[in-house]
């Protein structure tokens, strides 16, 4: 039951926002706190503890308008404090908004459009409509009855695009590695350059990094095999300055000798 026996999700979306500033507000206050108490005393602050105090007031103030953190338009100095000091207020939100079996799958609920026109005020981020009785239900199910059940319903489960959601808000993304045997998947950090990308493999790839082979999935995909990728020009030899896509698929040329050759 819901402690102010209602239901109303915007309302508890206000709730949930207004707390997570108010912890954000209280953790910035007690840094200016510690701040202006080292004021105080001897010897004199620093040029860089001075910078990090007008950054701590700069936050404490954004949040006292009532705005997220994520949501401001930060300098360098100010970025490089908020990384210092994680806020709740600066990570990415994905709004997962749980209704009935019923409303799932008539895609049907008052609540919808409300909770749709509040997130496009505040910031606009993705929204998953889901049934968690449903999701329930068939994730022990196996996978021919949970494919069949769905197919009555004439719905799909929402826990994919749950992941994949999740998984793009924070900023990560795949690439694969292939070989005759084996397919393997790895995860990065979306803006990661080659060399990086084959340091999530070992370290030794990034050291003694030559070139990345890259073809993406989609080409992949639609050619059929890797020659006909190759046939296609397709097939491509990216240095240490390649960006890594969203599931490419990479063969990585590295050397590592010791200090002695």
């Amino acid at each position: 039951m819901h402690v102010e026996d209602r239901v109303d999700p915007v309302a508890d979306l206000e709730i949930i926002h207004d707390e997570l500033r108010t912890k954000d507000l209280e953790r910035a206050r007690g840094i200016v706190k510690d701040f202006r108490d080292r004021e105080k005393k001897p010897p004199p602050m620093t040029k860089e503890q001075k910078e990090e105090m007008t950054c701590a007031i700069a936050v404490e103030a954004w949040l006292e308008s009532g705005k997220d953190i994520r949501f401001g338009d930060w300098n360098a100095k100010e970025v490089d404090f908020l990384n210092a000091h994680p806020m709740i207020t600066a990570k990415p939100v994905v709004y997962l908004v749980n209704l009935t079996e019923k409303a799932y799958v008539t895609k049907k609920s008052k609540w919808l459009p409300k909770v749709h026109a509040w997130v496009q005020e505040h910031g606009g981020d993705p929204i998953i409509p889901f049934s968690g009785s449903l999701e329930s239900r068939i994730f022990e199910m196996p996978e021919d009855e949970k494919a069949k059940e769905l197919e009555q319903l004439g719905v799909t489960s929402a826990l994919s695009k749950v992941i994949t959601a999740g998984f793009k808000a924070v900023q990560l993304q795949y690439f694969f590695t292939a070989g005759e045997d084996e397919v393997k998947c790895w995860q990065i950090r979306k803006g990661t350059k080659a060399p990086q990308a084959a340091g999530a493999i070992h370290t030794d790839f990034e050291r003694g990094f030559i070139c990345a082979e890259v073809m993406k999935f989609d080409e992949l995909k639609e050619l059929g095999t890797e020659a006909a990728v190759k046939a296609a020009g397709k097939y491509r030899q990216e240095g240490k300055g390649y960006v890594v896509g969203d599931s490419d698929i990479i063969y990585f040329k590295f050397n590592v000798t010791s200090s002695k050759k």
